[in-house]
């Protein structure tokens, strides 16, 4: 084997170094996709309210955990608070209502989703105003919701907290004003977008980071595309080098990506419906990549952002908002 399966959080916990993520999949293909995660050994899945599919997981997680398959302290389940609860008073309710969906009673790690919030209307739309953008709440305290997070270590709905998408500015300023520390930034990480300074600057307070869309996001064009956003986002599985480096160990491009993730110290939650690329995406603790492939990967960064928000145009006006889009200034 190379190396551990787990990473370690500064408060003890481990967390599988490979989970599933889950955006962007439907009732049907999420519970048959859990199913097949599950039958493969994931025991690390990584959902949110905004994906809209965790009464599905929970029904799959019953499932197992009804038929003895797998016990609870086996699973890692991960869940967030969304944009529109991003006030301290909505925190409790919403993990709360997460945990009903999930069908379980505490999740092992809940993580603020976005450093920045939105607000809806009654029918839970996302209120606009009269350009058509999206209205942000521009009050975002992330002090004030993370005292709320705390509470919630304390009455044992969350084993670890943590936050996504935040910046080392944002984690920072956490850190100063924290009883417990966060556990996990949750970011997008991947050869092309590697985010060196906020990766090393959360390593050396011992805050782990686990990287979304490590394998690029081919679902973000469809999801942009529907947001009247035409970008051009590059195949990471096709750069040479990597896959000259897959084809020296006899592994997939994919793998090799994951791999180079896990060999940098971060975990990874590739997404996938397909059983086959499921089970190959887990298949990727029977080798390890050299020094010099390191680097080699390493020297491909261009700080090319897939994930950049602009499906959410008008949230750039938020002052927590620090990720650059074509609609930033």
């Amino acid at each position: 084997m190379a190396g551990d399966k787990y990473l370690t959080f500064n408060n003890g916990q481990k967390m599988p170094l490979i989970g599933v993520g889950t955006w962007q999949a439907s009732d049907e293909e999420i519970e048959t996709a859990i199913d097949a995660a599950l039958e493969a050994g994931y025991r690390h899945i990584d959902t949110a309210p905004v994906y809209g599919n965790e009464p599905a997981i929970g029904r799959v997680l019953k499932r197992w955990l009804d038929a003895g398959k797998v016990k609870r302290e086996e699973l890692f389940i991960v869940t967030k608070l969304p944009p529109i609860s991003n006030r301290p008073h909505e925190v409790e309710p919403t993990i709360k209502k997460s945990l009903a969906d999930l069908q379980l009673d505490y999740v092992d790690l809940y993580l603020i989703h976005t450093p920045f919030t939105l607000n809806i209307n009654e029918d839970g739309s996302f209120k606009v105003d009269a350009e058509g953008l999206l209205e942000v709440d521009p009050t975002t305290n992330h002090a004030a919701i993370w005292v709320e997070m705390e509470k919630l270590v304390e009455k044992g709905l969350a084993k670890s907290i943590g936050v996504s998408n935040f910046s080392k500015d944002q984690v920072a300023r956490l850190l100063k004003n924290c009883k417990i520390r966060p556990a996990n930034n949750q970011i997008e990480h991947h050869v092309y977008l590697q985010q060196r300074d906020l990766v090393d600057f959360c390593k050396a307070e011992n805050v782990s980071v686990t990287a979304y869309s490590p394998l690029g996001s081919k679902g973000i064009a469809a999801f942009n595309a529907g947001a009247g956003i035409v970008r051009d986002l590059p195949d990471l599985m096709d750069i040479p080098e990597v896959k000259e480096i897959a084809a020296a160990h006899g592994k997939s491009p994919a793998q090799v990506l994951l791999r180079w993730i896990i060999d940098t110290g971060l975990c990874a939650i590739p997404k996938s419906t397909n059983p086959a690329r499921l089970k190959q995406n887990l298949d990727v603790f029977d080798f390890k990549l050299s020094d010099e492939e390191v680097a080699k990967l390493l020297a491909l960064d261009k700080n090319i952002r897939v994930c950049d928000f602009a499906f959410f145009h008008g949230v750039e006006r938020h002052p927590e908002f620090t990720f650059k889009n074509q609609y930033t200034k």
